[in-house]
């Protein structure tokens, strides 16, 4: 069943002025607009900070791979099937496969130094408290500097805002919006 988003799902012709600018960087970037940005566009000041935030870390030291890693993980963990979507599709684009897909959504990977990141962010997504020092020690230890632990980090705390969203909005599918539109007419 395709679901209807608790909140307006925006394009350029409803979202507020404030919004305009990110949504229009959107659409020339990707052709389409994601529901998720459809949906938070309804606040400029939050659809800015998570645009400045996604772009800053999009341009830090961390792989494609890793942050697509870390996404699937942290989508998985929250149930956000629309982030589970987009993130698949991204990962695939950018050089997963398959299995490592599957992984990553287990906070895991084949590859041994993406293995021990996960399992660190594993424990900041689902401990209360911190993470146990051997966790950190062991990134570390498997190539990770301090400043790509951080990024790591930032990046958890966007997919965990962005899945907040998802799911707090019941935010469709990207491509079911049109079909939730036809249901509800």
């Amino acid at each position: 069943m395709t679901s209807i988003s608790c909140f307006p799902v925006h394009d350029e012709l409803s979202a507020p002025e404030g919004s305009l600018a990110v949504l229009r960087g959107a659409l020339a970037s990707s052709g389409q607009l994601p529901n998720f940005l459809g949906v938070l566009a309804g606040s400029p000041a939050a659809l800015r900070g998570y645009a400045r935030l996604r772009s800053e870390l999009r341009h830090g030291t961390l792989s494609g791979q890793t942050l697509e890693r870390i996404s699937l993980a942290v989508a998985q963990h929250h149930g956000s099937d629309p982030g589970l979507a987009a993130h698949r599709l991204c990962a695939r684009r950018a050089g997963l496969t398959l299995d490592e897909i599957t992984a990553a959504r287990r906070f895991d990977s084949a590859v041994l130094q993406e293995a021990a990141l996960l399992r660190f962010l594993q424990c900041v997504v689902t401990r209360p408290g911190s993470p146990p020092p051997h966790l950190l020690e062991e990134a570390r230890e498997a190539g990770w500097a301090d400043e790509q632990l951080l990024e790591a980090i930032a990046v958890v705390a966007l997919e965990t805002f962005t899945a907040l969203v998802n799911i707090a909005g019941d935010v469709p599918v990207d491509g079911s919006h049109e079909q939730a539109r036809l249901l509800a007419a």
